[in-house]
Parts: structure tokens; sequence; C-alpha cells
């Protein structure tokens, strides 16, 4: 038997699909990590707005916490019962946060010269051809 044969007796085929995917995961968070570590900290949050590095900032933390409720849930450990659980929720707290601050910079401002101009040209105005041909009397004339 081939080394591959033996590690597929050792699980459940039904789960094989799973296993697949959380390797192709791991070797995708590998990848990000080996590239993130390649430049310093510092050099890469030069290049960054203040904005752009709190989203940095969280997202490091929060992958970081995730990947050690996986690692306590491969321990047998019920993560739900570790702080690490309070520590993610105020993560996505702040991340939430950051969220409205970028939809708020994103949402379209009025232009109120194009919303005068449009308002204006919206509406009836009475020309000189109208008032002839109306059936009602107008304020102010006197009918012959």
């Amino acid at each position: 038997m081939s080394e591959d044969d033996s590690n597929m007796e050792e699980y459940p085929t039904e789960i094989h699909d799973y296993l697949a995917a959380f390797e192709k995961s791991l070797g995708s968070v590998d990848e990000m990590l080996k590239t993130m570590m390649s430049v310093s900290r510092s050099e890469l949050l030069q290049k960054l707005d203040p904005l752009e590095q709190a989203k940095l900032d969280l997202v490091s933390v929060y992958t970081l916490n995730s990947m050690f409720w996986v690692y306590l849930a491969t321990q047998g450990i019920n993560p739900k019962e570790h702080p690490v659980k309070q520590e993610l929720e105020r993560i996505r707290t702040y991340m939430n946060k950051v969220k409205e601050i970028t939809d708020k910079k994103k949402a379209s401002k009025l232009d109120k010269g194009a919303a005068s101009r449009f308002v204006k040209n919206a509406l009836w105005e009475p020309n000189a051809e109208n008032e002839h041909t109306s059936k009602t009397p107008t304020k102010g004339k006197k009918r012959q």
C-alpha cells in the first residue's frame, strides 16, 4: 500500500473534499503571510493612509485570533468558552466602525447647484402661449 492509500483510510471519505479545500486554504494563507512578511511593517504603513492602516491592523489581528480559534478547536478546547471569542467580537466592532467611515466617504454628496437647476427645470412654468389657451381666468385680469 502506498502512503496516500493508508492516509485515505484514516478518515471517512465523505470529508475528503472538505479536507482538500482546507489544505488549499492553508496554502493561500501561507502565501499571503509570506508576501506580508517580505515587506517590513514600517515600509508598508508608510505607503498607506491612516484609514488603510487601521484596516490592515484590524485584518491582521482578526486573522491571528481566528487562527488561534482554529488551534483551540484542534486541541479539543471549546473556543466559544474561551476569551478569544470576546476578542473576536471586539475586533468585529472596530471593523464595523471602519466600514461606516469608509461608507460615509463613498456616500454621494449633494451638489446644490445641480439640484436647484433640476428642480427649476422640472417645475412647470406658464409661458405666453399657455396663458391665452388657459380656460381658467388668471388672477388680477378682468374678463371682457
